[in-house]
């Protein structure tokens, strides 16, 4: 490409080595979460959310657990005053959540700030101003003592007014665009901040350190993190938080590693929402501690309820390959990929696995209100016998045979390939039903009956070429005996039978499944399938699916396929 000469690396690392974050292995508890929806994720919309819209999805944060919530910018816009107000006066903000609104240096907006506030029970006034390279010589054209000095005059204002309005006040400083400015600018503006407002144990304050534009790689960041943390005053006071934005499409990782290095609070949106390329995603990234056993402290564990609230009222779509929540993010097509969850499911179903190991699955898709059904196995042409056979025993009560499933397999992947299209499970099914099931043609079971002696001498009635007909044959055993009449009377050969029967439903008038595979002489292997409440029955309706599949089916010319399809 070119013009990539005029990009310049314009971050800046640590003074000193610090590397302390590399040591540990993973987060080993949940973060302070404060969701920022409503005021970075709203401003980013293209039709910003009504009143009504703004208190549907508080209700919607308060519901996943977050105990801080950002409500908006009041001093910027009528909405947000409004919608504050009617938090506060509609006495919607339970004892246990507090609100957080955002605040410039300025005087005249921090004094409406605090009218916004006043009567609430908790809250954080976040006071923020910028400090990076660019802004300072670009946008304010101020010396670091004139941006320090914007910075401290409002955290003297915000002490001010808090003593002067009713309500319970905590403090918050950003030092906005923090990842381009100099460590040791950025130590000294927060230091004096925090000197103003002297925090006690009783009183923490929250120093926020944004990454307003990601412009390093997460390591960096890490190392910005655990320098500011190491060399902040009163630090046992002070509450780390970090705001990672996702310019580079390492908001996640950004925000693990700094927790690594201390972070200690995380403001982000649901599925990343925010200006550009958005901020951090809360749910994957609570998700992934869930991943590692850690509880994330939050409620997720109705993802597709989520998903439809915030899409419906931001008007904004969860990509389908997005972590947790996309609609593709657990589906399987591959036939390597199915065959082997499928059997990973199979041996939690039949031992006690303390741990989740389901092969290709990160976490249950149960705990997060997916379904394995339609979410984990999907089918298509790239699809195999295991995943099909897994979906038809599933949700049909289908154990077909290992043999069959890939003789099966092949059929419906063939009709997937033929129409370009994935195929839904009750679209396997009739599959599964119109070629192998009771089939009639070209010779029709009527019934049988035995002639009680040693070689289960058996009579069938048949209907072949619109004619009732009788057949007669003997075996070692009744089946046996239906399969050497049919033979005979109709001039055919086969081998190796394979035969297996279950119980398809429970109960009194429940049905019994068959499956019947042979072997021609050709070496062609054709199944049939039989579906009856009288066990024998279904037995002989698959013996006779199977010979007519035989009789009138062709093997395809792909290599290594067994699969059938009618003439």
């Amino acid at each position: 490409m070119k013009n990539f000469d005029k990009y310049s690396r314009s971050y800046f690392m640590p003074p000193v080595k610090s590397l302390k974050w590399t040591e540990k292995e993973y987060i080993t508890e949940a973060p302070l979460w404060c969701s920022v929806d409503l005021r970075d994720g709203n401003q980013a919309l293209v039709v910003p959310m009504s009143l009504e819209e703004k208190l549907e999805y508080f209700q919607l944060l308060l519901k996943i657990g977050f105990k801080e919530i950002e409500v908006g910018f009041p001093a910027a816009s009528e909405t947000e005053y409004t919608f504050l107000r009617t938090l506060i006066e509609q006495d919607l903000i339970p004892d246990d959540v507090t609100i957080q609104v955002l605040t410039q240096s300025r005087e005249h907006i921090i004094r409406k700030t605090f009218e916004s506030l006043k009567g609430v029970n908790k809250a954080v006034v976040h006071l923020y101003n910028s400090t990076s390279v660019a802004q300072r010589e670009q946008v304010f054209k101020k010396s670091k003592k004139e941006i320090i000095d914007i910075a401290v005059t409002g955290a003297k204002l915000l002490k001010k007014y808090a003593a002067e309005t009713e309500g319970n006040f905590k403090f918050q400083y950003s030092p906005e665009s923090f990842t381009g400015t100099e460590l040791d600018f950025a130590l000294d503006i927060c230091n004096q901040v925090i000197d103003v407002w002297k925090p006690t144990a009783d009183n923490k304050i929250i120093i926020n350190l944004p990454a307003t534009v990601s412009l390093s790689m997460p390591h960096v960041y890490a190392s910005q993190i655990e320098y500011m943390s190491d060399n902040l005053n009163s630090r046992e006071n002070v509450i780390l938080s970090l705001h990672p934005h996702n310019d580079r499409g390492s908001g996640i990782a950004d925000a693990e590693l700094g927790m690594l290095a201390g972070g200690q609070r995380i403001e982000g949106t649901l599925f990343g929402n925010g200006e550009r390329t958005g901020n951090v995603d809360i749910v994957t990234l609570a998700l992934n501690m869930f991943s590692h056993g850690v509880d994330p402290e939050l409620h997720l564990e109705n993802i597709p309820e989520i998903v439809a609230i915030y899409e419906r009222i931001t008007n904004m779509r969860i990509n389908e390959r997005q972590p947790y929540a996309g609609k593709l993010v657990f589906a399987a097509f591959s036939g390597s990929h199915q065959d082997a969850i499928a059997k990973g499911m199979k041996i939690r179903e039949e031992m006690e696995c303390e741990y989740w190991t389901v092969p290709y699955l990160l976490i249950d898709p149960k705990d997060i209100g997916r379904e394995y059904e339609g979410d984990v196995i999907r089918i298509n042409s790239q699809s195999g016998k295991g995943g099909i056979g897994y979906l038809l025993q599933q949700q049909y009560g289908l154990d077909l045979p290992l043999q069959m499933r890939e003789s099966f397999g092949y059929a419906v992947k063939n009709v997937s390939d033929r129409l370009h299209k994935e195929l839904m499970s009750n679209e396997i099914y009739d599959i599964f039903i119109n070629e192998y099931v009771n089939i009639k043609t070209p010779v029709e079971f009527i019934n049988f009956r035995y002639i009680q002696n040693d070689d289960y001498q058996t009579i069938v009635s048949i209907l072949i070429n619109d004619e009732v007909q009788e057949i007669t044959g003997v075996g070692n055993g009744r089946l046996d005996a239906i399969s050497n009449s049919l033979q005979s009377k109709l001039g055919i050969h086969y081998k190796d039978l394979v035969y297996k029967e279950h119980a398809l439903e429970i109960g009194s008038g429940s049905k019994a499944v068959s499956y019947v595979g042979l072997t021609a002489e050709d070496g062609a292997v054709y199944w049939g399938s039989g579906i009856d409440v009288d066990i024998m029955t279904s037995s002989v309706k698959a013996l006779f699916s199977a010979v007519n599949n035989m009789m009138t089916c062709e093997r395809l010319p792909i290599e290594n396929d067994l699969s059938l399809t009618k003439k």
